[in-house]
């Protein structure tokens, strides 16, 4: 568990990292004449025509009179006036010129431009978790509650996440070698070979782009569904996802007409164990092995549905 001095440590490091990233220590902004201040000032003067300066200054944090220093030289260059509403006459109002329309259009697509290029290398899922930790980190400031996790089908990619995500957590967790890897690997092939919407689903536990966890039902013939690759990220165990997942895959194999569902675990997933017997599983076989290095208890369980 991280603690507190190392958590201060790590969002300073992000801190200087992202400014550096973004130029945000660079005498002008996007190789404009234009401070980080002034840009801002700009951006909300033009999405938000007529604001006040108290407004603006309450959305922006400044002190009032930085920011009235600041009006004024934004003013006094052309790019700003300020006027005092008929019906209000102790409020300045403040509108954009056309000079000013003009450098803040040429801002905003250079900024546009910016983060395109910080984006471009990155290929489609490194955007996607950028993305969704942006909005991570913009959700924990605010103080938003996390948002709910959903089960979905499973779609392109999310095979090689699987056995990517089990290749990892169970190396790291419990020591296991490339054999399981290996194993996973073939478990997901054959589902995808042999995929049939009517006898088998792959529910995985996302919440937006990111996905949490997920879970298999495949057809073990003779009306027994088998129950298979159930996996939950780290960052979300404790949420409720293995049981969201594991009721998914009954309901899936009650609809389609299963009349019992089996699994194999080993005694070491306790977490796992407990949670399949309180699902209403039994144990019912059990045997040492070491398919996968260290020594193991494999164990069989089956409720029926």
């Amino acid at each position: 568990m991280m603690d507190e001095t190392e958590q201060i440590d790590r969002i300073r490091l992000f801190n200087r990292a992202y400014t550096r990233r973004i130029g945000v220590l660079d005498e002008g902004l996007l190789d404009s004449p234009f401070s980080l201040t002034e840009a801002r000032i700009l951006f909300e003067i033009a999405t938000a025509p007529d604001i006040s300066a108290g407004s603006l200054g309450g959305i922006l944090d400044l002190d009032a009179g930085y920011l009235s220093r600041t009006l004024k030289k934004l003013e006094q260059s052309g790019l700003v006036v300020a006027s005092r509403p008929a019906e209000d006459g102790r409020r300045r109002a403040l509108r954009l010129t056309a000079a000013g329309e003009s450098a803040f259009k040429a801002l905003d697509a250079a900024s546009r431009d910016a983060v395109a290029g910080m984006l471009g290398p990155l290929g489609p899922q490194n955007r996607l978790r950028l993305v969704a930790a942006a909005d991570t980190i913009l959700a924990c400031l605010a103080g938003s509650p996390e948002p709910a996790a959903r089960l979905r089908a499973h779609q392109p990619g999310d095979m090689g996440w699987i056995i990517e995500r089990h290749g990892a957590l169970y190396a790291a967790e419990y020591d296991f070698d490339a054999r399981f890897e290996a194993l996973v690997a073939e478990i997901a092939a054959d589902f995808l070979r042999h995929f049939d919407p009517a006898r088998s689903c792959c529910l995985i536990a996302a919440r937006g782009d990111e996905r949490l966890g997920s879970a298999m039902v495949v057809d073990a013939g003779d009306g027994v569904a088998k129950l298979r690759l159930v996996l939950v990220e780290p960052q979300a165990r404790g949420l409720g996802l293995g049981r969201l997942l594991l009721e998914g895959c009954l309901d899936f194999a009650r609809q389609a007409g299963y009349r019992r569902m089996t699994l194999w675990t080993n005694s070491i997933l306790t977490t796992a164990r407990q949670l399949y017997e309180t699902a209403g599983f039994q144990l019912v076989d059990e045997a040492e092995h070491s398919d996968f290095g260290p020594r193991l208890i494999g164990q069989s369980w089956t409720r029926d549905l």
